[in-house]
């Protein structure tokens, strides 16, 4: 888990500034749109679609944006038909990474990440080959500033999270993804700004990568992130803070 929450703070940030270019926006009218398809479109009955359009909201997507994502996944607009896709593979170092697509066009995306994996030093692999090694959390990623950690351990703990680690400036709180909902409202209810919240897939196990082998691992996910149809890359580095902050 080391360095897991310094990478979702800097992917966080990094969300920041896609907003900006429209490029967020488009992963999430995506999201939304499939998360309605899937779970129907009241966000109350619908987990996936309920944290899609408040990661919609923290990016200050327009409600109209929102509203005809999920119409369109509802079949209330006319929309595209996305297909979810996972894939697998391996990095520099030979770490593990998944990749979540959601794509109109399946060929096209295999032929691109597996492009990206072979330009950056990696290379895709089989089905069920690194999926073991993650599994599905939520995670809460807090300055210090914001609290102290006794204080916060009673607060996240009351309120169901499983775990809770400190990084060197940051707070990584672990709950299962049913609990999310209610530790999240707990922190919001406290006052606590939280830096980043999602529900993710967290490695088990970890790799320690060093000097030009953790900027290649950084450059082959960076890039990943940037193809058009990627909506996550999970991977299970534990690289340095000192080069985490050079990227960020």
């Amino acid at each position: 888990m080391s360095g897991h929450s310094k990478w979702a703070s800097i992917k966080h940030k990094k969300g920041a500034a896609d907003a900006k270019r429209g490029r967020l926006f488009t992963k999430l009218i995506r999201e939304i749109t499939v998360a309605a398809r899937h779970g129907g479109g009241k966000p109350d009955a619908n987990p996936r679609l309920r944290l899609a359009i408040q990661r919609a909201k923290d990016a200050n997507m327009p409600q109209d944006n929102i509203d005809r994502a999920i119409k369109k996944g509802t079949g209330e607009l006319e929309g595209v038909n996305y297909e979810e896709v996972t894939y697998e593979g391996y990095g520099p170092g030979g770490i593990a990474i998944m990749v979540e697509v959601l794509t109109d066009n399946k060929n096209r995306a295999t032929s691109e990440i597996r492009n990206i994996f072979s330009k950056k030093g990696g290379n895709m692999a089989g089905s069920g080959s690194v999926n073991w090694i993650f599994q599905k959390k939520g995670y809460i990623v807090i300055n210090k500033t914001e609290l102290e950690e006794d204080k916060l351990m009673s607060v996240v703990l009351e309120s169901g999270a499983e775990d809770l680690k400190t990084d060197e400036s940051t707070y990584g709180v672990t709950t299962e993804p049913a609990d999310f909902d209610s530790v999240k409202k707990a922190l919001e209810t406290h006052n606590v700004k939280i830096e980043a919240a999602e529900i993710t897939n967290v490695p088990k196990n970890t790799i320690r990568i060093t000097g030009d082998n953790a900027k290649k691992v950084l450059s082959l996910v960076n890039e990943l992130e940037e193809q058009e149809d990627v909506q996550n890359v999970y991977a299970n580095f534990d690289i340095p803070d000192e080069i985490l902050k050079e990227m960020e």
